[in-house]
């Protein structure tokens, strides 16, 4: 037996005791993974700077902070989540009492992506835990150091039955994947999402997946251009555009560009400075790999604002393309990173079909300040999730879910979402022994279905 093998019998043998089942057992374990974060915390931020290079305020707005929010939404809403629902029973089922409890499903896998490693895979392991779930738990190589803290951190105050950190690769992933778990909680890119559903058939393991897509940003005639671009700069190249529901490119009316692009220029200058490749607070690029996919990208593209970057200090700088097509090849694939391609529109109706002609966006995002231009694209486009006037914002809440939707993913989390997506429902009929109508019984006579068809009418 591998050592990955034992670790999920371990937890196994742990779910089967009852004890994660209990209110008092999983605040107390709500309550000590926000104490061993707060006691990290430190040790986090430099973990997040040597992978990421991210600045200590960055680090608490979208990791620490977000977490420690989600924990403290969970504390409060526990207890309430817990309680059986009670349902209104069909008169047919007379006399009975009809309810609704949650149980935990057991032992669940958290996989987590390199690009938000902290808050990516706290979110899902506080959630899984306030359900009453045993969690083995993978931060990505990809981001070491942070991957390190973590299983410190997580082993200091958990038994390994209860959480387990596995370290590792794809030899690790690939071996997790072979075991069968009773639910899957997977963010990342879509090529592995595939892989991580096709494993998941085998076990007719439930799953939660996290992925992406090139998520659109509408700009029209309408909007308050400034704010916009201000709006726009900060989601777009947060993390240097290394976010999910990053916005991936623009598509703005045909009369307002250049007073987009002018004001996008504007304040990437001011965020991140005339030189950002000197910004010591700009993050860099994961790996050279990734560096060198989307320098590749920028062959042949003109930009107006930034286009270069440094391999020694894995940067690129914030960059704007404007003589971008739909067959360009920035057009083809998710982006993950700091590049904005322009594109413009004449009609809203080829804006419209533009995106609905391409794979569902994890998010959406709109400027405008008419009201039927909003109606009708939050009507007509189908996608994750979004804002309307923002970028980002829409996932940096307990109260309501996020997910994606077709190929940018299934299912979703945070606060109450999480609670329910790490539980199942259970549906329960309590019957009253003191009247048994005999109506359901044989032999079945034309009075009897004349009784029932008013009973089920």
């Amino acid at each position: 037996m591998t050592g990955i093998e034992k670790t999920v019998k371990r937890q196994q043998q742990y779910f089967a005791t009852g004890k994660t089942k209990s209110y008092a057992f999983r605040m107390h374990a709500l309550l000590l993974l926000e104490k061993t974060i707060r006691s990290h915390e430190k040790e986090l931020n430099e973990a997040l700077k040597k992978d990421l290079n991210k600045a200590q305020m960055e680090s608490y707005m979208t990791e620490t902070g977000m977490v420690l929010s989600e924990i403290n939404y969970l504390k409060k809403h526990l207890f309430g989540w817990m309680q059986n629902k009670t349902v209104r029973t069909p008169l047919a089922q007379f006399p009975s009492h009809s309810f609704e409890m949650k149980e935990p499903y057991g032992v669940v896998l958290v996989m987590a992506p390199w690009n938000y490693p902290f808050m990516l895979l706290m979110e899902p392991l506080a959630g899984a835990l306030a359900a009453g779930n045993c969690a083995v738990v993978k931060p990505s190589a990809y981001s070491p150091h942070v991957s390190a803290v973590i299983k410190k951190m997580l082993e200091e105050v958990f038994p390994a039955g209860l959480v387990a950190v596995v370290e590792g690769g794809r030899a690790e992933n690939k071996e997790l994947l072979d075991q069968k778990f009773d639910y899957i909680f997977f963010t990342g890119g879509v090529k592995v999402g595939q892989l991580v559903l096709e494993k998941a058939a085998r076990h007719l393991t439930p799953v939660t997946l996290e992925l992406g897509g090139k998520s659109p940003c509408i700009v029209d005639q309408t909007a308050n251009i400034r704010l916009a671009a201000r709006r726009i700069v900060f989601g777009k190249y947060l993390n240097a555009g290394q976010t999910c529901v990053a916005p991936d490119y623009i598509l703005v009316h045909e009369s307002v560009k250049d007073e987009l692009v002018k004001y996008l220029k504007f304040y990437i200058s001011v965020m991140l400075g005339e030189k950002p490749l000197q910004n010591e607070e700009y993050p860099k690029i994961i790996n050279e790999k990734h560096y060198d996919r989307l320098m590749g990208l920028l062959e042949g593209e003109h930009a107006v604002v930034g286009g270069k970057g440094s391999r020694r200090q894995l940067k690129i700088e914030p960059t704007v393309l404007t003589e971008v097509t739909e067959a360009s090849p920035v057009m083809q694939e998710e982006i993950f990173g700091p590049i904005l391609p322009v594109l413009t529109w004449q009609y809203l109706s080829n804006a419209e079909k533009f995106i609905n002609s391409r794979p569902k966006p994890l998010a959406l995002y709109l400027f405008t300040r008419n009201r039927k231009t909003r109606k009708q694209l939050l009507k007509n486009i189908s996608f994750g999730g979004g804002c309307v006037n923002d970028t980002i914002i829409h996932l940096a809440t307990s109260r309501m879910g996020f997910g994606g939707v077709g190929g940018s993913g299934m299912g979703s989390y945070h606060g109450k979402y999480s609670f329910d997506t790490f539980s199942h429902t259970k549906s329960i009929v309590k019957k009253s022994c003191l009247l048994d109508l005999p109506m359901r019984y044989h032999p079945y006579t034309f009075w009897k279905e004349l009784l029932v068809r008013m009973f089920m009418s």
